[in-house]
């Protein structure tokens, strides 16, 4: 017998194709396998090659831990092929903002009226020491790792952060894209490293391509569809197939293209968010259209929806996209959770028709609130848990396969336990029991992380029972009338009149409750219907970095008794916070004695741009309010 290959692992990839095609072993996730133990092996005649669909195959799944399961699903990391792990995001790393800013701010993106460097700024890329700079810092890092070719020269994280210059503006108007500017930047590196490879992004401003300049043959180009909905494929929705235009476009300049395709929830990655009848029909578009490398970024952390379901079909299909993911689905269900997997299966499809069914979007950034009259309304919800009833009393006698639906279950329980926090009459002793489960699963199974943000579980249910079950004292602001002086975003003016004082706290999803105002100061008057005794105000507010959503600067509270003459009541500043964690940060001001007052006023300081650390630089932050609390 004779396993030969082209590349270096091949031949392990050969041996894999032996053991799971002829001789009965299958793998399913992190050390969970199934093989049929035998005193003999008989073989047929075999005459087999196999050619993957792309050169490059990533995927984020906790199964990766395991070196066998990486190799058994034939996948590679970024510091496997890129120089110096040196794979997205690199500009700030190349030319470090806190080294050369100060002294070189012209190296840097100029927005809104001056040159703005900090770690989410861009380069000025038709400033000539910019380019003679990248170049000698390039050489360094091609001598000191002569073993590899590719490294990526690309934006830093954040959207519109680019260079509007003179210069600058000029290139993006010839090209029709900024796009134009990063690519003839590239292709003068690569014209200065013929035997290297530079790899660059077409993500957020720069995803469509240039109308002129097209890439060199060894200038990768990493496209993200980050913008996409997933609830059907990239070719049946408005957002998609604006990505498909970009993907054409650049399919029709380039062979060298690398598609980074994301997979899951990243706000909320424990809870429900069926796209499996997505996965097959969207790697089909990427290999149709001269992808040579492909990322699946479904964030497969433990806990994560179905995440070792998600990653097995996904390493399947970057393999071989024509295979059948139905029965990719069935095999890894029969295999995984075993007399289990009729109950799940069907859970999957009534899921998929809920969502399909009720018309709305499947947003890596959703909410399950968003879903709870579609496909998680409760009709819909107590049938599918009675199919996880049903499923673990399938396998009770069976531990270890308990242990895996109990862990799959745990999204559906997330979900649930969103949406219940937005009723007015739910249940609490049911939603206690639940929350309690909750926090015991995740401790059991070692649950690390909620959402990309690193909110961790126990956080997450203390917060739960402080803020979501009801407390024995109701503010005297609920159902208080809102007064506008500043209004809010246009989109968040609907919900804006009940949103503040309807006794309901908005989640970690800004979609939801929250009430919004985009670079600008924020206003508004209670009418609490008649004078009122209270100690203490505190307004909600969010912060969630990712979404440019900052806390204020400060907000300000007065009093009053006609909605004429106004008495301070207090103010209360906000610390400036880096911290990448999802927060709800109350501006809490409380008396020395109680007064009586009608009326309260309720003003808001924003911080105006963005700072330099943050990933909007140089554009309008966002503050968001929610609940009001008078006590």
């Amino acid at each position: 017998m004779r396993i030969t290959s082209g590349g270096d692992k091949g031949s392990i990839y050969g041996v894999v194709t032996l053991l799971e095609k002829y001789m009965g072993v299958s793998y399913y996730a992190y050390q969970a396998y199934t093989l049929t133990p035998s005193k003999t092996i008989t073989l047929p005649e075999i005459h087999l090659s196999e050619t993957p669909a792309f050169r490059y195959r990533q995927s984020f799944s906790y199964g990766c831990e395991d070196p066998i399961y990486k190799m058994w699903f034939r996948l590679e990391e970024p510091n496997e092929v890129f120089i110096d792990n040196m794979w997205v995001h690199t500009f700030d790393r190349l030319m470090p903002s806190e080294v050369y800013g100060k002294e070189h701010p012209e190296y840097y993106s100029y927005i809104n009226g001056e040159h703005r460097p900090g770690n989410h700024s861009q380069w000025c890329l038709t400033n000539p020491d910019v380019y003679d700079f990248v170049v000698k810092k390039l050489d360094s890092i091609f001598k000191a790792n002569p073993d590899k070719k590719l490294i990526s020269v690309s934006q830093n994280d954040g959207n519109n952060t680019f260079c509007t210059c003179e210069n600058c503006r000029k290139v993006y108007e010839e090209e029709g894209s900024p796009a134009g500017a990063y690519i003839r930047f590239m292709n003068k590196l690569a014209e200065r490293f013929p035997d290297k490879e530079i790899s660059t992004l077409a993500y957020l401003f720069t995803m469509h391509p240039p109308k002129k300049v097209k890439p060199l043959p060894n200038v990768n180009i990493m496209l993200c569809d980050i913008d996409c909905m997933r609830e059907v494929p990239l070719t049946d929705n408005a957002s998609g197939r604006d990505f498909v235009k970009a993907l054409e476009g650049w399919s029709a300049i380039s062979n060298n293209i690398f598609v980074w395709d994301y997979g899951i929830n990243f706000d909320n990655m424990v809870s429900c968010f069926p796209n499996f009848h997505v996965l097959q029909k969207n790697i089909q578009l990427f290999k149709k259209n001269h992808v040579t490398m492909h990322f699946s970024q479904v964030n497969g952390s433990k806990g994560t929806d179905f995440s070792e379901m998600r990653a097995y079909m996904i390493g399947k299909l970057m393999w071989d996209p024509y295979q059948n993911a139905d029965s990719l689905m069935r095999s890894f269900m029969d295999g995984y959770y075993g007399a289990a997997a009729p109950y799940l299966y069907q859970y999957q499809k009534i899921m998929q028709g809920g969502l399909l069914a009720s018309g709305t979007n499947l947003w890596i950034y959703d909410s399950p609130v968003t879903h709870k009259n579609g496909m998680l309304n409760d009709q819909l919800c107590k049938t599918y848990d009675e199919l996880f009833d049903q499923a673990e009393a399938a396998v009770a006698s069976d531990p270890v396969r308990l242990d895996r639906v109990q862990l799959s279950r745990l999204s559906l329980i997330y979900s649930e336990l969103e949406i219940a926090r937005t009723k007015t009459n739910q249940d609490v002793a049911k939603v206690r029991q639940q929350l309690d489960y909750f926090r015991q699963q995740c401790r059991k199974f070692g649950i690390k992380s909620l959402n990309e943000r690193s909110n961790v579980p126990e956080d997450y249910c203390d917060l739960y029972e402080k803020r979501f079950l009801p407390q024995a004292e109701k503010s005297k602001a609920l159902g208080a009338k809102v007064i506008w002086l500043q209004k809010p975003g246009e989109r968040y003016q609907k919900i804006a009149d009940t949103a503040l004082t309807d006794g309901l706290f908005g989640g970690t999803t800004f979609v939801e409750s929250w009430v919004g105002w985009e670079g600008v100061d924020g206003s508004f008057i209670l009418d609490l219907g008649e004078e009122k005794e209270f100690s203490s105000v505190e307004a909600d507010f969010l912060h969630q970095l990712g979404q440019w959503i900052l806390l204020p600067e400060k907000v300000t509270y007065s009093i009053s008794t006609d909605n004429q003459t106004y008495q301070p009541f207090g103010s209360f500043s906000f610390a400036e916070d880096r911290a990448p964690q999802v927060k709800f940060v109350g501006g809490k001001v409380t008396s020395d004695k109680p007064v009586k007052a009608r009326y309260i006023k309720v003003e808001v300081d924003a911080i105006g741009m963005c700072p330099a650390w943050h990933y909007g630089v140089g554009h309008p932050a966002w503050f968001f309010v929610d609940e009001v609390t008078v006590l």
